[in-house]
């Protein structure tokens, strides 16, 4: 089977095309034929080195690129219930140092890490969801703000952000959504109370910043005193300040909870956006694509 993976990072052109053995699905795993696969930034920052450099990813062996998947089961693993082959999937590869990723013709998983699709959402809109859906709603949990509480989103229309306004409000938090003015009436369709371009006069103000522009220390001094902030880069994490309790989130695959997000994409509370499809093979051009920004949505490869 082909997966993509990093030996060297590098540029785009890090990105190799490989042939492997597919595996067997062991105890409590199951195998998906991956139809489609996201492309994040953890992707860029992988195939950077980034990781590498931090001790967390090893150079003497290549990486899997990838985290988004979904497709179908077909291959369930002794012990699994709930699963069958043929089942449509989506899943979070969990793993940073796995040598296949979610860029690959198939994968196998731990059956708890994977959520079945509702019947009204396809394989490429539930491709957009696992890593950034998943990470919003953790991160929400980490700030545990009571129902009235005020909540500051960064980058509220990224892949992150924009699915953290629509799930903050659902928990009765007020979310004032920093993002660019042309992204006013996606915002507003997610339930923000207010839509802001800039900082200006937000010092202290309130109960709780989720950062996923990643701005550190500008957005810290947003929330009030003893208040909480969290980050999207764990290597990145503002110093705690005035009381101000500061961490990140460190995504974690849960297929319950991913079923549960499933399903609100399904019923159009969480907005599904597609910035556009490329192949496998054609992993580096999703990247230069990617890195080009000014997309809205989910790049993702076809396979």
């Amino acid at each position: 089977m082909r997966s993509i993976v990093v030996s060297e990072p590098g540029g785009p052109e890090a990105l190799q095309l490989v042939h492997v053995p597919a595996s067997e699905p062991a105890p409590g795993e199951v195998r998906i034929r991956i139809a489609a696969a996201g492309v994040n930034p953890v992707d860029v920052v992988t195939r950077r080195g980034v990781f590498h450099d931090l001790g967390w990813l090893p150079r003497d062996r290549p990486v899997g690129i990838g985290w988004d998947l979904a497709g179908q089961i077909d291959a369930v693993g002794p012990g699994v219930d709930g699963f069958a082959v043929g089942t449509p999937v989506a899943a979070l590869r969990g793993r940073l140092d796995a040598g296949i990723g979610a860029y690959a013709d198939q994968l196998t998983l731990p059956a708890a890490a994977v959520a079945a699709l509702p019947a009204s959402l396809d394989t490429h809109g539930a491709a957009t969801l696992p890593l950034n859906a998943l990470t919003a709603d953790q991160a929400l949990d980490m700030l545990g703000l009571p129902a009235g509480a005020e909540l500051l989103v960064t980058g509220a229309a990224g892949g992150v952000g924009g699915f953290a306004v629509p799930l903050a409000v659902r928990r009765g938090w007020r979310v004032t959504a920093l993002a660019r003015a042309s992204d006013r009436a996606f915002l507003d369709a997610a339930g923000a109370h207010r839509v802001i371009q800039d900082l200006s006069g937000s010092a202290a103000r309130f109960d709780g910043v989720f950062d996923t522009a990643t701005l550190g220390a500008a957005a810290l001094a947003a929330v009030r005193d003893g208040g909480v902030y969290i980050g999207v880069t764990p290597y990145d994490v503002p110093p705690a300040q005035r009381g101000v309790r500061s961490e990140a989130v460190k995504v974690q695959p849960d297929g319950e909870r991913l079923a549960r997000l499933l399903r609100l994409a399904a019923d159009g509370v969480l907005a599904v956006r597609i910035a556009g499809t490329l192949p496998l093979e054609q992993a580096a051009e999703a990247h230069r694509r990617f890195e080009q920004g000014s997309h809205r949505g989910r790049w993702l490869l076809t396979i």
